[in-house]
């Protein structure tokens, strides 16, 4: 998760404000308005629920105290401000102690349509929705706590179950497709293609998911549907590490996607 980035994180104050600029606020108001209509129309239930509780600002960037202030209330979580991309390491910690890492930087307008690093943006009203739910922030601390437990060389088939379910993960209401996770509620290309019956589309497995490889930088080949969102928070309780274990022996399904050009 750590790599070169052309952001720079930016810093709070001592009252935990970040001091967002109007072009950052406008970029903000910008971005909630074009994506309201696609989340509301393609968007599950539980995201959108979460999304009313918050009640994020439209017309400046959420500031990441005053989120925490409602997700306390909900489920006892916080968000922290943190540079653009942070190790796996620090990520399972936070995640382990009900704080989600919030990249504190807003895109530039020349990105608006697409930034490969995850921003304030994708941050705020991509992720904290679900973690408003109970159920879901339960999954999003396991993964934490398995983290913590896990070696290094096990880290990136861990993140794995993550990235298909809370990042990109889908679900059905009343037999229509509709999107989960946050990459998709931040998105407008990412939902619109996931629910378009073009991408290949797999029954929620652990194991299957373990195996199979993402790249971060494309509209994603395959996503898994959670057909009955149970089956999500029953994988909490899992032993995860095993789980890791057992797709190791079985090793990596081969790439749906050609490989990055250097």
């Amino acid at each position: 998760m750590s790599k070169f980035s052309t952001y720079a994180a930016m810093i709070p104050d001592a009252d935990g404000r970040v001091p967002y600029t109007a072009e950052n606020d406008a970029v903000w108001r910008d971005l909630i308005a074009r994506q309201l209509p696609a989340v509301r129309d393609r968007m599950a239930r539980p995201y959108l629920d979460g999304l009313a509780l918050l009640g994020l600002p439209t017309t400046r960037v959420a500031q990441c105290n005053e989120v925490s202030l409602s997700l306390r209330r909900a489920t006892d979580w916080r968000v922290e401000p943190v540079p653009a991309l942070i190790p796996f390491g620090r990520f399972f910690q936070l995640l382990a102690d009900r704080c989600f890492p919030a990249a504190s930087f807003i895109r530039r307008r020349e990105d608006f349509d697409y930034i490969e690093e995850p921003d304030i943006f994708h941050e705020i009203f991509g992720h904290t929705p679900l973690l408003t739910d109970p159920r879901f922030a339960a999954f999003s601390q396991s993964i934490g706590r398995a983290g913590l437990s896990a070696d290094k060389v096990d880290y990136a088939w861990l993140i794995r179950l993550y990235w298909f379910t809370i990042e990109f993960g889908l679900t059905r209401e009343d037999g229509v497709l509709k999107g989960l996770g946050s990459g998709l509620a931040s998105s407008i290309a990412e939902l619109q293609w996931a629910t378009s019956g073009q991408p290949e589309l797999r029954p929620f497995d652990v194991i299957d998911i373990l195996r199979t490889p993402y790249r971060i930088d494309i509209l994603q080949p395959v996503y898994f549907v959670i057909e009955d969102l149970d089956d999500l928070f029953a994988a909490a309780r899992r032993d995860l590490l095993a789980d890791v274990a057992t797709a190791r022996s079985l090793g990596l399904h081969a790439p749906k996607y050609p490989p990055k050009v250097a």
